[in-house]
């Protein structure tokens, strides 16, 4: 299995689930992980088992996002791939939506993104390598009833990952922008007993992340689409 060519990693936006997974999957291969979230105490186990480091962040703030970065940069180096994997939800119906609710979403989902992304190419362009790893959804590509504030915060997320593609990409570095199209398992979400399969398996999606970081950038996707393998196109 080819190596991965990059020595440490920040994701922020950190929990259980594909983060987690990732974060497993990324001190396996040797990297040196920091795990950035509003709530560092979720955190304990998996850094823990990792060996990674924690940083309290808000994501929607510029001037905290810059702080983690400064911090990162001293505790674990600069770091050679950033994986945003926060999103937030306003559920409901448009007429009945929370302003305020939405406008939260919306920052939590896209702006944070950019401001992270921001932070890692000021870092990778210089350096002419990195790789920006950032979690979309269904909602990427699609919009439902009842989740107005989802799609917009997740098409714009996706937006970016396009642009930043196209940009950085000649830089050396690598942006990758997942849609991952299903429900991911977790304890409290098992597969349904009579629909075995029909979640993602988060250690399946985190191996495809990592498969992404090994592609050879004569031949780097920007977007990769992942979904249960029993589910209807």
């Amino acid at each position: 299995m080819t190596t991965i060519p990059y020595r440490t990693a920040l994701i922020v936006g950190a929990g259980p689930g594909i983060s987690a997974s990732v974060a497993r999957g990324l001190a396996a291969a040797g990297l040196k992980v920091g795990l950035a979230a509003r709530n560092v105490d979720k955190l304990a186990s998996l850094a823990a088992e990792t060996g990674a480091e924690r940083f309290a962040v808000d994501a929607t703030e510029p001037a905290a996002v810059a702080r983690l970065f400064e911090e990162a940069d001293a505790r674990i180096g600069a770091p050679d791939v950033v994986l945003y994997n926060a999103s937030a939800r306003a559920h409901g119906p448009i007429a009945e939506l929370d302003p305020e609710a939405v406008r939260k979403a919306v920052e939590i989902s896209a702006f944070g993104g950019f401001l992270v992304v921001q932070q890692a190419a000021r870092r990778m362009i210089p350096k002419g390598h990195g790789a920006i790893l950032l979690t979309g959804a269904s909602a990427s590509v699609k919009g439902y009833p009842h989740s107005a504030a989802f799609a917009m915060g997740k098409f714009a997320l996706r937006g970016l990952a396009q642009s930043a593609a196209r940009e950085l990409g000649p830089h050396g570095i690598h942006v990758v922008h997942f849609v991952i199209d299903g429900g991911v398992r977790s304890a409290g979400r098992p597969d349904p007993a009579d629909s075995p399969d029909s979640t993602l398996d988060p250690d399946g999606v985190a191996a495809s992340y990592l498969a992404a970081l090994r592609q050879p950038r004569n031949a780097w996707s920007w977007e990769i689409e992942l979904r249960p393998w029993v589910e209807r196109f």
